[in-house]
């Protein structure tokens, strides 16, 4: 009889086991990475975000100070918000992110987690029957080094951007297909609007960020761009007294000819 009984409150506890959900345990582990933007190889498990929504992951090791985020749907537009979280009631960097199709154009960012344990929510603002695939997990190299590197690249066009309102554009070539944008000031506030836009004024994509401290949590955003005629454009909505740099950079190319190199310029 003590046997059956022991087997039963085995049999119990590990049915009670069963019943906890594995994305609530949000702690994400490094995987094996490239630099690759898939949200499969960012994360062993993608989750799924209906519409009105959210989604938390837990970020503990504080040896590690960037996330890689991505984020898409199958092809209908994408509404989400993205905080940082750390402590109980410290929301450092906010994000709001559109895309008019999740599926050519993903929401993809790097955050830093200013080497702390830290929190980040995925909010899907859109309507109920607009759910989006999400990933995240601390980055690996090249992309844990990219927001320092991306400075220093050769390639990379950079503006300074007055507060108060200010725009800067950023054109290329129709060969390039996936574009680089980072935004950072001294230590003092970030808020910008990134946007791609396809044609005068038609936005595929837009970012819209603030934080008290655009050193430590500078904007790393990857849009990718099929098509051409594609432009990135800046405004910083801060204050005057609160510039920031944007630099630009392309990544990824098709159709150039051998000995070519892409074009980008930079717009007033």
């Amino acid at each position: 009889m003590k046997i059956a009984l022991f087997s039963l409150l085995v049999a119990g506890a590990n049915a009670f086991s069963a019943q906890v959900p594995q994305n609530m345990l949000s702690k994400a582990s490094n995987l094996d990475g490239d630099g690759s933007w898939d949200p499969e190889k960012i994360s062993k498990t993608v989750a799924r975000i209906e519409g009105q929504t959210r989604k938390t992951w837990k970020f503990s090791d504080i040896t590690q100070e960037v996330v890689q985020v991505a984020i898409r749907s199958d092809g209908r537009p994408v509404h989400v918000e993205t905080n940082l979280w750390i402590g109980p009631d410290w929301t450092p960097m906010k994000l709001k992110a559109y895309s008019e199709d999740g599926l050519k154009r993903p929401v993809q960012m790097l955050l830093g987690t200013r080497n702390k344990q830290a929190t980040i929510e995925v909010l899907n603002t859109g309507q109920w029957e607009m759910p989006v695939q999400a990933s995240c997990n601390y980055a690996s190299s090249p992309l844990s080094e990219a927001r320092f590197d991306l400075p220093n690249d050769p390639e990379v066009q950079s503006q300074y951007v007055e507060g108060g309102g200010a725009v800067k554009s950023f054109l290329f070539d129709p060969e390039v297909e996936q574009v680089q944008v980072l935004l950072h000031t001294n230590t003092r506030q970030l808020h910008a609007y990134v946007e791609l836009l396809n044609a005068p004024n038609n936005i595929k994509q837009k970012v819209k960020t603030f934080t008290n401290n655009g050193l430590l949590n500078s904007l790393f955003i990857v849009f990718d761009t099929p098509g051409a005629g594609n432009v990135v454009r800046v405004q910083n909505l801060a204050p005057l007294e609160f510039p920031c740099i944007a630099y630009v950079l392309p990544t990824a190319k098709s159709g150039l000819g051998e000995g070519s190199e892409p074009v980008i310029s930079s717009g007033m």
